[in-house]
């Protein structure tokens, strides 16, 4: 790393809900942030659902986000690396953000090192054990066959039934969060799904100083042990956190303006 560079982490965006007012004043704020960290910030990666929906047909992309994806390109463009881990919202992202915007788009997992850690970075939707049923609607949406399908409704109705399948979607998530919540799941960090998938990655003799995972819309920092920790960012729906490496420490902290 740089001398007083930063690396940037966050995650869990989720813009265009609940509606287009209170969607673009989080968008707003986001920016904001984006302006503030442009200034000592060596890389950015953004760690999944930018979006609650989003579908690229080949001359159409959603409505809205101007200002969001101005910035962005404002970035690339100033030779700061804008890094984009697919969620599982957004997963049919496919050449718009690179060709156009300049961030590098990834679906898969990716190791880094900086500042001599080794990260392990992910959205962390469909890591670890169970969890069976997203595990396979995953593999259908991402089937080539069903992208193709779908691109051949209408834009108007394709983005009609991706925001409800999404808004289904995310019912169903915040049903299974409220149980957790009164079972005391979210805060048993040791055992979580991805916690179980740190550990194993561990146990393999693979060393990595840093988890970092989205999806679970918690912000946490956890030691797993031998100078690993496993965490979680939050999200920019009700919490606005972010991470942030200085080449020596990891933080978690809030955007508050």
């Amino acid at each position: 790393m740089q001398p007083n560079k930063k690396i940037y982490f966050a995650s869990d965006f989720h813009f265009g809900i609940p509606d287009r007012e209170s969607s673009r004043e989080r968008e707003l704020r986001f920016v904001r942030w984006l302006d503030m960290i442009k200034a000592d910030a060596e890389e950015i990666f953004l760690m999944g659902d930018l979006f609650d929906f989003w579908f690229e047909y080949k001359t159409v992309i959603p409505k809205g986000y101007a200002r969001l994806l101005g910035k962005l390109a404002e970035i690339t463009d100033a030779g700061i690396p804008v890094h984009f881990f697919r969620g599982n919202h957004d997963m049919w992202a496919f050449d718009y953000l690179e060709k156009e915007i300049g961030m590098k788009l990834y679906r898969k997992p990716v190791i880094r090192e900086f500042g001599g850690k080794r990260f392990y970075l992910a959205h962390g939707d469909g890591l670890g054990p169970g969890d069976k049923g997203y595990k396979l609607i995953k593999y259908i949406f991402e089937r080539k066959i069903n992208r193709f399908l779908f691109r051949w409704l209408h834009p108007d109705i394709g983005m009609r039934l991706g925001l409800f399948w999404s808004g289904r979607s995310r019912y169903a998530n915040e049903i299974k969060e409220a149980k957790d919540k009164m079972n005391n799941v979210e805060d048993d960090f040791e055992n979580a799904r991805l916690a179980q998938f740190a550990k194993s990655l561990l146990s393999q003799g693979e060393m990595i100083h840093y988890f970092i995972f989205g999806h679970w819309h918690v912000a946490n920092i956890h030691p797993l042990g031998n100078e690993s920790f496993y965490i979680h960012l939050g999200d920019w729906l009700t919490l606005f956190t972010y991470g942030v490496f200085d080449g020596n420490e990891f933080l978690l902290k809030t955007f508050d303006r």
